[in-house]
């Protein structure tokens, strides 16, 4: 049976090869391609070609971009040596060329045919589902997400507000792509896209009708402690007098293929300068957010961890107070006085602790290393089902500061978390 199992690989990796053998050929041809009506041509029969494949002939394709289209390793040391022996321009510049994967050439000239980086992003969206299993392509993904970043500067994007005269296919996608707190329906969307909320989202020119992000905003008198009165489909309009606070409430990345690519930050901050200049009365900029990785550490936290230095023993006398059984739920109307302090102490230890470690909450690590403030913690914040599953339905309020962001960012990258004294009152 060994035998004939690895028969049975064998041809089916000879079958690949032949399914690939003919956009291989094609991907050769646009590099060596010398003119750019030429490359233009090669490119758009490359990504008719890659769309054919079947995965695992996509797969292999990535193999194929690091095995055969990397740097040539004896040139680079050589430029390297070169360069070190006489640094000079002339030589840094040789230096850059020689260790530049040939792969990354390859991508900007399949980004030359029509419809090309649809499809680029498309498939670096197929290389991230493969790469937690194949983690030998981390060298090709560096590549696509250097290329996908350049390609993808806010400083080529462009803002849009997107309200209710928006296409409907549009307005189909706000609904499909809310990733915080999901749209029941058109009524939902429609009170989301009242004259007292606000939907922005960043377009790009080459996917003209494909929002990348977008961004949902309450305007009101006073900082939110909960999201069900912000997304509450009855609810009745603020008038425009009554805005002093901008509340950020959700945002949601629309393609999987631009994860890791910086767009949120930049988004948030352009938002909040056009809110500004439309309403002078507003003053406050905040969030309403989840802390999605509190449940979840609560439940894998050592007591003991070296990255627990120094309030240990805070985080023990909490745990004292909780059930012995860490998994079982708890439920925020029922619980005790001393479940609720003890809970929204370890918060804000989460928070303010493990945040800028690797361990730390991703809205958290989000919000402050773009240079917001940890404001408050809300207790039932959120008694959605998600929000109990993830954090026993606790929400946060992250400030931005527009005066103090490159402050408090450049404190977040330092290990230091920029917080309200409210919240380390809580332990």
């Amino acid at each position: 049976m060994p035998v004939l199992d690895s028969l049975k690989d064998a041809a089916q990796r000879l079958l690949i090869e032949r399914e690939l053998d003919a956009f291989l050929r094609t991907c050769r041809r646009l590099l060596s391609a010398h003119s750019e009506a030429n490359s233009a041509a090669h490119a758009a029969i490359a990504l008719r070609q890659y769309g054919a494949l079947s995965e695992p002939a996509q797969l292999r394709f990535f193999e194929h971009l690091d095995e055969d289209f990397g740097p040539d390793p004896p040139q680079v040391l050589l430029a390297a040596q070169r360069y070190a022996a006489a640094p000079t321009a002339e030589t840094l510049m040789q230096l850059i060329a020689t260790a530049e994967p040939p792969r990354q050439e390859l991508l900007r000239r399949l980004n030359r045919a029509p419809g090309g980086t649809a499809i680029i992003v498309q498939m670096r969206r197929q290389l991230l589902r493969l790469l937690p299993s194949h983690s030998g392509l981390a060298a090709v993904e560096a590549d696509f997400c250097h290329l996908l970043s350049s390609w993808f500067n806010p400083g080529f994007l462009e803002m849009q507000q997107v309200d209710w005269s928006a296409s409907a296919q549009l307005l189909e996608k706000i609904i499909q792509h809310e990733a915080v707190h999901a749209i029941d329906g058109w009524d939902d969307l429609r009170r989301r896209l009242q004259p007292d909320r606000r939907c922005f989202a960043f377009f790009h020119p080459q996917l003209p009708d494909e929002p990348l992000i977008f961004v949902e905003i309450a305007l009101g008198p006073e900082m939110p402690a909960a999201i069900a009165p912000l997304i509450e489909k009855a609810a009745q309009p603020v008038e425009a007098k009554r805005y002093k606070v901008a509340t950020f409430y959700s945002i949601s990345n629309c393609q999987p293929g631009l994860r890791g690519v910086s767009l949120g930050n930049f988004l948030i901050k352009r938002v909040a300068e056009r809110l500004h200049a439309e309403f002078p009365s507003i003053r406050t900029f905040c969030t309403l957010s989840p802390i999605p990785g509190f449940v979840r550490w609560l439940h894998q936290v050592d007591v003991e961890a070296a990255e627990l230095k120094g309030v240990r023993e805070k985080v023990q006398a909490a745990f004292k107070k909780l059930d012995p059984d860490r998994t079982r739920p708890i439920d925020p109307s029922a619980a005790s006085k001393q479940q609720r302090d003890a809970l929204l102490a370890l918060a804000s230890i989460y928070l303010r602790v493990v945040s800028p470690t690797a361990a730390g909450d991703p809205v958290a690590k989000f919000h402050l290393g773009n240079g917001a403030r940890l404001q408050r913690i809300n207790w039932a914040g959120d008694l959605s089902k998600n929000g109990l599953r993830q954090s026993l339905g606790m929400m946060v309020n992250y400030l931005y500061d527009l005066a103090k962001v490159e402050e408090y960012h450049q404190r977040f990258l330092e290990g230091n978390v920029v917080h309200a004294q409210a919240v380390a009152r809580l332990v």
